[in-house]
């Protein structure tokens, strides 16, 4: 059955499900959702485009939906943030199959109940491709608000894990190489690190999630700050699948996690007083002006190079 068939509002009921949060007055099926707000709101929003961010013959539908809500949770998490409510938008071709917007929103709603967040409205339109369009509203508490502007001279950078492992994924994707299953999963079912922000963000002075690499990461928060950095390449943390990939392709495991991208790990700083405080990897610090990346006692100034949408083909 074609998405055609049962048109715009068949669709609509079909996919729509009650919302549980007692805040939520008004859900799926009015002109606008209605709910109640406390303290502090967090506001982020996202596209994925058939494509760009997403190929059919890569990523399964349920695959499509999870990453969409998942990269989306990752900016509230970097914001110290606690995700409550979604508004999802779609463009659809006529002929896509039904089915494959059921899976694609059973995806949606196993990431949303994952965070206990409600899905309380969007839209649904025509188009030649698949876009998913997901905004998500959430609150912090000002205690916990870390912007990429706190950088502080003198704190500490961390990561909370690996990374790499996006560029990786799509490299493995691109040349068509078997194996690598869990390097594969990374990137194809990527994990927002929610939990990981509630521990660090009460402490960190400044955060971001790794989305576009390293390098285009650390020089936000730089331009944010008014300050520099020194980042140690040999702390960075990159797992094995990836450098036996990149091996493999005779390219650079370091050029795929600082210039790479979709890794959505965070990268946030603490002041030396509070680093015992957090967990995750220390790789470097910040300093009073300019980026560098440095190899035992080489210095070398980063490229100021990342992921960009409409520098990339």
């Amino acid at each position: 059955m074609k998405i055609k068939d049962i048109g715009e509002f068949g669709l609509i009921e079909r996919i729509s499900k009650k919302s549980k949060k007692k805040d939520v007055l008004v859900g799926i099926g009015d002109d606008a959702a209605v709910v109640k707000t406390k303290g502090l709101q967090v506001l982020t929003t996202d596209c994925l485009v058939e494509g760009d961010h997403f190929r059919c013959d890569w990523f399964t539908p349920m695959q499509i939906g999870k990453k969409a809500i998942e990269i989306n949770v990752s900016d509230v998490a970097s914001m110290g943030g606690i995700p409550n409510y979604a508004l999802i938008s779609l463009c659809l071709p006529k002929d896509l199959d039904v089915d494959f917007v059921d899976e694609m929103y059973e995806g949606f709603w196993q990431s949303c109940e994952k965070y206990d967040i409600d899905i309380i409205g969007g839209n649904i339109s025509r188009s030649r491709q698949i876009m998913i369009s997901i905004m998500i509203t959430g609150t912090v508490d000002k205690e916990d608000l870390t912007l990429r502007s706190g950088a502080k001279h003198g704190d500490l950078l961390f990561l909370s894990g690996a990374i790499g492992n996006g560029r990786a994924g799509l490299r493995l994707l691109q040349e068509e190489i078997k194996g690598y299953k869990k390097l594969r999963k990374k990137y194809l079912e990527p994990k927002a690190k929610l939990d990981f922000s509630k521990k660090v963000s009460f402490y960190a002075n400044s955060m971001i999630d790794i989305s576009d690499g390293l390098a285009s990461e650390i020089k936000h928060i730089c331009d944010d700050s008014n300050c520099g950095a020194v980042i140690y390449k040999d702390r960075i943390p990159i797992d094995d699948e990836v450098r036996n990939l990149a091996n493999h392709l005779s390219e650079d495991a370091f050029d795929y996690a600082l210039y790479g991208g979709e890794d959505f790990e965070l990268l946030y700083s603490v002041s030396k007083e509070n680093k015992d405080d957090v967990i995750g990897i220390c790789i470097g610090e910040i300093t009073s002006r300019d980026i560098f990346l440095m190899l035992k006692d080489k210095k070398i100034r980063m490229k100021n190079q990342g992921y960009d949408h409409f520098f990339i083909d």
